[in-house]
């Protein structure tokens, strides 16, 4: 949505475009679904940071670095052990990802 798409949608209340005035109140789920459903993000992290999620499935020091990859209201799609591989694997899927640190 551009900037005068945006203000045209709004209707002279409290409310914009976006459904909300003040953008720090947009929720998760109205964040994914505004013009960037297709947006993914990358992220490393430990293999010890997943530990007490994925338990027994996950077989690998805890200092192992494997990269997730995160829808844009946060929920994790899919943890690879391999960057590429998890930028590709998006892609697969007609999904535009992006890093994070």
């Amino acid at each position: 949505m551009n900037e005068s798409e945006f203000d045209a949608a709004g209707n002279g209340d409290e409310k914009t475009g976006w459904g909300v005035k003040d953008f720090r109140k947009l929720t998760p789920e109205m964040f994914a679904n505004v013009g960037v459903p297709n947006v993914v993000y990358v992220r490393e992290v430990l293999a010890g940071e997943l530990a007490g999620e994925l338990g027994s499935e996950l077989d690998v020091p805890a200092d192992t670095r494997l990269f997730a990859v995160h829808a844009a209201n946060g929920q994790r799609m899919a943890v690879l052990d391999d960057r590429d591989a998890a930028f590709a694997g998006a892609r697969q899927y007609d999904l535009e990802p992006l890093s994070v640190h």
